[in-house]
C-alpha cells in the first residue's frame, strides 16, 4: 500500500488543516484534459463571479442529460467545493441539519459562519440521508429549545458510507424536510462513481423536489483530477423558484459571497472543465473505466473485512469504504485501542496510508469505525495504477493482489 501517511493529532495540528482528504482517484491526468490546461496557462484574469458563459452553459448540459431543466442562469462555479458550500450556507438563513456520519469537509463550513449544525441519525441500509422520522424529530426538538433550522445537507451517493440511499428514502426525507420548510443541498459529487451503474438507481432530490432542491457537484468527483478546484451548483430554475416563494434569492446571495471571499475559477482552468462538463468520449470513457475499478477493489476490501467478522454495508458507490471494526473490540483492546482516534493511530501506522476514523465525519467517538480509500490498492507507480485500470478484474493484478492481502493480514492481527 503506498505511504502517505498524516498522523492524527501531532502537536500544532488541528482538526481542520489535517482533516482527511476526499478519496482520490489516483490515477493519472486523461491527456485531452492536461492539454487544454496547457494551452490555456497564459490566460490572465479569472473567470467572472459564479463562471463565465461556456463554463456555465456546459455545466446546465451536464444536468440535462440527468434529467434535470437547467440553463446557464441557474448554474455557480467556483473553485472548488468547500468554498462553494460556504457560500451556499452563507445565503440562506437558520441552522443546520446533517446526516450522521457526514462528509468530514461539511461541518467546518458551518462552524466558520457560527451556525449550529445537528447531526440526524441515517437508517441500517445506507448512509447519506437521515431517517425520515429521526428528521422530524431532531427538528421538532431543536425548535423546542429555541433553534431555527433552516437547511438540510444530505448526499444520495455516500462519502463516508459509499453506499446510495434508495428512492423510497430519498422522497420521504425530502418530502419531510420541505414539509418542515427546510431548504435542501444535495451533494451529488459521487453520482458518476456508480460502481453497477445498471442495478442501482439513483434519484436526486431535485426530481422529486424541483423547487426546494440546490444541487452540488465537486467534479473531482469522476470528471476532473482531484488537484484540479473546481464545483457547481445547480439552483432552482429562476421561474419555478420564483412561484415558490423566492427560493431563487440563494443564487445572488451566493455570488455574493463567492465574490466576497474571492472565490473565482481560475481562467486557465475553465476551458479544461468545461470540457470534462460536456463529457466527449475520452472522459466518459475514463469516469466508467475508474468506476469498475474501484468497484472492483473495494468489494474485494469489503469482503476482507467481513471476513475477519467486522462489519460494512456493500459499497455501491466512490473510491472507498466505511467500515465498523466494533466486532474486534477486545482484541483492538488489547493493543490499546479503544476508540475511533486510537484506531485511525493504529491503522495508519499499520496499513501505511490514512484511515481517518468516524469520528471525522461525526459518528461517535467510541465507535470502531474507519473509512478506507481504495486507491491506496492500486499500486505505486502510475504504469502499476493503469494496468489496473484496464484490467478485467484488477483485483487479481499482482500488486493490487498483493495489496489486499496485506490489507487482509492487518485486519487478521485485530481479530485474535
Amino acid at each position: 500500500m503506498r505511504r502517505d501517511v498524516r498522523r492524527t493529532a501531532p502537536e500544532g495540528r488541528g482538526p481542520v488543516r489535517y482533516g482527511p482528504p476526499a478519496p482520490e482517484p489516483g490515477l493519472p491526468v486523461l491527456p485531452g484534459l492536461a492539454a487544454l490546461l496547457a494551452a490555456s496557462a497564459d490566460r490572465r484574469t479569472p473567470e467572472p463571479p459564479g463562471g463565465g458563459p461556456v463554463l456555465r452553459e456546459a455545466a446546465a448540459g451536464y444536468w440535462w442529460r440527468r434529467g434535470l431543466r437547467t440553463h446557464a442562469e441557474d448554474v455557480v462555479a467556483a473553485p472548488g467545493a468547500p468554498p462553494l458550500l460556504l457560500a451556499l450556507i452563507a445565503a440562506h438563513d437558520g441552522d443546520l441539519l446533517l446526516p450522521r456520519p457526514c462528509p468530514a469537509w461539511w461541518s467546518p463550513q458551518a462552524r466558520l459562519l457560527g451556525r449550529p449544525a445537528y447531526l440526524v441519525p441515517t437508517p441500517a441500509e445506507c448512509g447519506g440521508v437521515p431517517d425520515p422520522f429521526a428528521l422530524l424529530e431532531t427538528v421538532r426538538r431543536v425548535r423546542a429549545e429555541g433553534g431555527d433550522p433552516r437547511l438540510l445537507l444530505l448526499s444520495v451517493a455516500d462519502d463516508p458510507t459509499a453506499t446510495v440511499a434508495p428512492p423510497e428514502l430519498v422522497r420521504e426525507a425530502c418530502e419531510a424536510a420541505v414539509a418542515e420548510g427546510l431548504h435542501i443541498i444535495s451533494d451529488e459529487t459521487w453520482r458518476d462513481t456508480l460502481h453497477r451503474p445498471q442495478e442501482t438507481v439513483l434519484v436526486s432530490p431535485a426530481e422529486m423536489c424541483p423547487d426546494d432542491v440546490t444541487v452540488l457537484t465537486d467534479l473531482a468527483g469522476a470528471l476532473a483530477p482531484a488537484a484540479w478546484p473546481l464545483a457547481v451548483a445547480r439552483f432552482p430554475p429562476a421561474a419555478a423558484a420564483a412561484r415558490a416563494g423566492g427560493q431563487g434569492g440563494g443564487r445572488p446571495r451566493t455570488l455574493d459571497v463567492l465574490t466576497a471571499l474571492g472565490a473565482l475559477v481560475p481562467g486557465p482552468f475553465a476551458p479544461a472543465a468545461a470540457h470534462a462538463l460536456d463529457e466527449p468520449e475520452d472522459v466518459t470513457v475514463r469516469a466508467r473505466l475508474t468506476a469498475h475499478l474501484h468497484g472492483r477493489v473495494a468489494a474485494a476490501a469489503h469482503r476482507a473485512v467481513l471476513a475477519v467478522g467486522a462489519l460494512a454495508r456493500p459499497p455501491q458507490a466512490g473510491r472507498h469504504l466505511y467500515a465498523d471494526l466494533g466486532p474486534l473490540r477486545a482484541g483492538l483492546a488489547a493493543r490499546g485501542v479503544t476508540d475511533s482516534l486510537e484506531l485511525e493511530t493504529h491503522l495508519t501506522e499499520r496499513l501505511g496510508t490514512p484511515v481517518p476514523g468516524g469520528h471525522r465525519f461525526g459518528d461517535e467517538l467510541g465507535a470502531l469505525r474507519v473509512r478506507f480509500d481504495t486507491a491506496a490498492f492500486l499500486g505505486a507507480t502510475e504504469e502499476e495504477r493503469t494496468t489496473a485500470l484496464t484490467a478485467p478484474r484488477p483485483e487479481e493484478s499482482p500488486h493490487v493482489a498483493d495489496a489486499l492481502k496485506s490489507f487482509g493480514a492487518a485486519l487478521d492481527e485485530l481479530s485474535g
